[in-house]
């Protein structure tokens, strides 16, 4: 069988350009402020710690696109690409975020939307995606839901289901 890889990049909201901008620049303000002040040594070892676990949380989990193989859905993020095996998806659908979700534990906008989210019509699910609009739903057989989304989320939804049709 010939391997072919489709792969999309997840590009941010205007939304998340400008709040990850913001948000970056008023942390790094602060902690070079604590720098400045002589007395303030356990300030900055704190607030240094705690800057440096949000950036490597956001490194770990921020989704920078979306690949599909002849096996596998990935979500690749800048230090751990997450794999879907293709034997445990039961369906992808266009599903835009409504943007009324519950986070539960992630980020909402800050370098994108990842982590777990809960919503009336679908209940808890992961979530990587840069903009509502480029979203979609994959189930799992398990029930487990991730909310994807990439740049021609139409197209990725096609492709999954073309080739989780085929493992059948």
């Amino acid at each position: 069988m010939k391997r072919t890889t489709i792969k999309q990049r997840v590009e941010l909201s205007t939304y998340c350009w400008i709040i990850s901008a913001l948000s970056s620049t008023f942390i790094c303000g602060v902690f070079l402020y604590a720098l400045q002040r002589p007395d303030n040594n356990l300030t900055v070892w704190i607030s240094g710690s705690a800057i440096i676990m949000l950036f490597l949380s956001t490194l770990y989990y921020m989704p920078l696109s979306i690949s599909l193989d002849n096996d596998s859905l990935s979500i690749n993020r800048p230090l751990k690409i997450k794999s879907i095996p293709l034997s445990d998806i039961a369906e992808a659908v266009l599903y835009p975020s409504t943007m009324g979700a519950i986070r539960i534990c992630g980020s909402g906008g800050w370098f994108g939307w990842y982590g777990w989210f809960k919503e009336k019509d679908l209940g808890k699910y992961y979530a990587y995606y840069g903009k509502a609009s480029d979203c979609f739903l994959v189930t799992l057989k398990d029930a487990r839901k991730y909310m994807l989304g990439c740049k021609d989320a139409p197209e990725m939804v096609n492709a999954i289901n073309e080739r989780i049709t085929n493992l059948s």
